[in-house]
């Protein structure tokens, strides 16, 4: 009980339930007793979502590595001897498919499998969503020309360029756009936006407008 909740606890079903999955401090084991001391108070909010992670990284690998299987027609022996290979180059099953998502099926190379074994974890691999990140603000842009419509317009194309997948303007009302870069993480969102700010810039105060971009709170999704 003491080691449930800081302070008095009057009912554990008020922190524990009979079936629900927790992660707790394991303090000490009695193999004699087959006991196990527990403590679900010692266990950070923090550490609670990493253990719940590496869980959830776990059980998804097993169920794509039974995928593989499927696909590719394995045995039993096959796939343990495919996880002694991935686990030479990853903590994680589920830690390779991801990769493949994120950098391409070329990143297998080095393990030398099966064609098709590369071939089914290929098709697996389309199930997971990477990891994306999204960084945006909003760009106050003015020109007083008489066509300054089209020039900001043509500016916020050109700077754009090639990266629209990417990249998402939305006109909010004169003078502001709101400007989001989407990217794997927060290092390469920023890399795209700093020369599409740069040259947006540049172009405008050229045609003698005005420029200012204010930064909105960045946002993160889950891997799935």
């Amino acid at each position: 009980m003491s080691e449930i909740a800081p302070g008095w606890v009057r009912s554990v079903s008020k922190f524990v339930k009979e079936g629900e999955k927790k992660v707790l401090l394991v303090k000490k084991v009695n193999p004699n007793r087959s006991e196990i001391d527990l403590s679900l108070k010692q266990v950070s909010k923090e550490q609670q979502k990493k253990k719940l992670l590496e869980v959830k990284r776990i059980e998804k690998g097993k169920t794509f590595l039974e995928n593989v299987k499927e696909i590719a027609g394995l045995s039993d022996n096959d796939i343990e001897k495919l996880e002694d290979v991935i686990f030479s180059k990853y903590d994680f099953v589920y830690d390779m498919f991801l990769d493949v998502v994120t950098k391409g099926i070329a990143v297998l190379d080095e393990l030398k499998l099966a064609k098709k074994t590369v071939s089914a974890i290929e098709e697996v691999s389309t199930k997971i969503k990477p990891p994306s990140v999204e960084i945006r603000g909003i760009s106050e842009i003015t020109c007083n020309k008489s066509d300054g419509v089209e020039v900001i317009k043509n500016a916020l194309l050109d700077a754009i360029g090639e990266q629209k997948a990417n990249v998402n303007v939305v006109y909010i009302g004169a003078p502001k756009y709101r400007i989001t870069v989407k990217g794997q993480d927060f290092k390469t969102a920023e890399r795209m936006l700093k020369p599409i700010l740069d040259k947006l810039q540049k172009t405008v105060e050229k045609n003698h407008g005005t420029f200012n971009f204010t930064r909105e709170e960045s946002k993160k999704t889950r891997e799935g």
